[in-house]
């Protein structure tokens, strides 16, 4: 749930707050498939649908959609629960991430087999 140091004066949130909660929400699954350390390596891309006020509860799906030999494509969708006079769900933003699996080095790796 942003909070309002998360949003500008008119209660918006800013679109970098809700981006780095992707990116978290989308390392998720990648660190799972990967069994280990993950970076983002691109944002392949972002949609911002709907606005996300402050008091709305995110709600954040995440899965994998490719995998290579090192790297792991995440879809994201993010759903915004409304606290108005009725409750109102609608999706937010939608977001396609890739990750690499790295090592100790912070080199890429291969994705171990499944």
């Amino acid at each position: 749930m942003p909070q309002p140091s998360d949003a500008n004066i008119h209660g918006d949130v800013f679109g970098g707050w809700i981006m780095a909660q992707v990116d978290i929400a989308g390392s998720i699954p990648a660190t799972r498939r990967a069994a280990g350390r993950v970076a983002t390596v691109a944002v392949n891309s972002f949609t911002f649908k709907q606005p996300v006020f402050v008091g709305d509860l995110l709600s954040f799906y995440a899965e994998i959609i490719k995998v290579g030999t090192t790297s792991i494509t995440i879809s994201v969708e993010v759903y915004a629960e409304r606290q108005r006079l009725e409750v109102e769900v609608v999706k937010v933003t939608e977001a396609i991430l890739t990750y690499v699996a790295t090592d100790d080095k912070r080199q890429r790796r291969p994705l171990p087999p499944v």
